[in-house]
């Protein structure tokens, strides 16, 4: 069986292509055969990718997508079908999915976000054509609230959270500290994000501020970034004025990131789903965390987080660390969204359509 997945991007740090790549991973082990076709992929090429070159010549991008899906027997389009971020090469790709439906391909559409999410893109959700409303389709999403708003506009779906490595190697805690610049005294308060409005940093400095008073003027505020979507200059004024240390800048690798953090801040106002969550579980770093809508089908399953809104609760808890409730978080992430469950869960969402 040969599957190709498909996306605006592929291959990066962003969460479309880290799930894209571990959807890859999970397909390969109930034997598939994969190939990728993406506007850019990032990294090292695999035999059978294609690059559109961009997304901006959309008819380029459909061919791209009917090339690479020839011959296949499964067709995943990561979230390119799910918000109309580039509206022609979106459009090109739900009509390269229909037509490939039509000729008995199976398609699955991979929701990470959806219009009526996104107040930029609110005026653009379904029953239009975003997500496309596409017969023998299935659609899957990453979370139970994006499965209940696809089924009340008539569109049925299944839920597939995103999985983890829930013990993975550890990062090069003095390298990071090291190549970053901070001190072996700094308390370093990770904000794993790029710089988008929705990430809230106004929350995450608010915060590393407070945090900052309670822990004795130590703590420095780390954003990896980049800043996008036209958040540069805003960004640069936050940092400006903020009343504590701050770095921008990626570690090599996320589990030096999390290594090199003595605690992580997640003030997301919205996520899909909201992966630096299990990953600070995984890496056992204390979090602050923000009520994104999403977040409480995390903590439903027995995962707790300090409150964003009451940053001394995580400094008492740097004052005199106590590993109980990160190894109670890491037991519960391991029952629920553990990578190791991620095939079976495919094959679950597949089974649904029928489809052995």
């Amino acid at each position: 069986m040969r599957a190709v997945i498909v996306s605006y991007r592929l291959g990066g740090t962003d969460g479309v292509s880290v799930e894209a790549a571990k959807w890859h991973t999970a397909l390969e082990q109930i034997g598939f055969a994969v190939t990728r076709v993406a506007g850019r992929i990032h990294g090292p090429a695999r035999t059978g990718d294609l690059e559109a070159g961009g997304v901006d010549d959309a008819e380029r991008f459909r061919d791209a997508i009917l090339t690479g899906a020839d011959g296949r027997d499964l067709v995943v389009m990561e979230n390119v079908c799910s918000l109309p971020v580039h509206p022609a090469a979106a459009a090109a790709a739900a009509g390269a999915a229909a037509d490939l439906a039509a000729s008995g391909v199976r398609v699955v559409l991979h929701h990470h976000d959806l219009p009526w999410q996104r107040p930029n893109l609110a005026g653009t959700g379904g029953p239009g054509p975003f997500p496309p409303d596409i017969e023998g389709a299935l659609h899957v999403t990453v979370n139970e609230r994006s499965r209940r708003e696809l089924a009340v506009r008539g569109i049925p779906a299944v839920t597939v959270h995103n999985r983890f490595e829930i013990d993975p190697e550890p990062g090069d805690r003095d390298r990071t500290r090291g190549h970053l610049g901070f001190g072996p005294h700094d308390l370093v308060l990770l904000h794993p994000a790029r710089a988008i409005e929705r990430k809230n940093v106004p929350g995450g400095l608010e915060f590393a501020e407070a945090l900052d008073t309670a822990a004795g003027g130590r703590v420095v505020y780390w954003i990896t970034g980049p800043a996008e979507d036209g958040y540069g200059p805003t960004l640069e004024r936050l940092l400006a004025g903020a009343g504590v240390r701050t770095t921008v800048g990626r570690a090599p690798c996320v589990a030096d990131a999390y290594a090199a953090a003595d605690a992580v801040v997640f003030p997301s106002t919205w996520e899909g789903f909201g992966n630096p969550v299990i990953e600070s579980v995984a890496a056992g770093r204390p979090l602050a965390a923000g009520r994104y809508p999403v977040l409480d089908e995390i903590t439903s399953r027995g995962l707790r987080f300090f409150p964003l809104d009451d940053p001394s609760a995580l400094a008492r808890w740097l004052a005199r660390p106590d590993p109980e409730p990160l190894a109670a978080n890491r037991d519960a992430a391991r029952r629920h969204f553990s990578i190791d469950g991620l095939p079976d869960a495919l094959a679950r969402a597949f089974a649904v359509m029928g489809w052995s």
